[in-house]
């Protein structure tokens, strides 16, 4: 675990064992929301850096699944059939904000009709930062 509290690859796994999932076009987020204390579920775009899933909100902060998952950070996420626990965090460390940019940005941009370039520059650059459930391995 690092000082951000975030955990590396789990039980062994490699990055490999969590870039199996990059071919899956969305990841699909569970936050509890923070005023009605249901789950709340968003398909969203999604690149991998070790065990932590990075996404962009186009909304910033004003992005309701961004603004639950600042009160309450545990969440669900399901990739290609596989359902995760992790804690969610808004990036504000610039290395980090970079990197989740251009991973999100050179998996997306190459498929996508239009430019991504002002999106990946003004969008709220949040990470998941993943276990698999029940100790299971990616």
């Amino acid at each position: 675990m690092d000082e951000r509290g975030r955990v590396g690859a789990v039980g062994g796994a490699s990055e490999d064992a969590w870039g199996s999932f990059e071919v899956e076009p969305f990841c699909y987020v569970t936050t509890l929301g923070r005023v009605s204390g249901r789950r709340h579920t968003i398909e969203i775009w999604f690149a991998f850096h070790s065990a932590t899933a990075y996404m962009l909100s186009g909304g910033g902060r004003a992005s309701d699944w961004v603004r639950n998952l600042e009160k309450t950070p545990e969440v669900t996420v399901r990739i290609g059939g596989r359902e995760f626990i992790g804690r969610a965090r808004v990036v504000i460390a610039p290395d980090e904000s970079h990197l989740a940019r251009e991973l999100v940005f050179a998996k997306y941009q190459p498929g996508y009709g239009g430019d991504l370039s002002g999106w990946r520059n003004r969008a709220l650059p949040v990470a998941i930062d993943l276990h698999p459930l029940r100790g299971d391995r990616p």
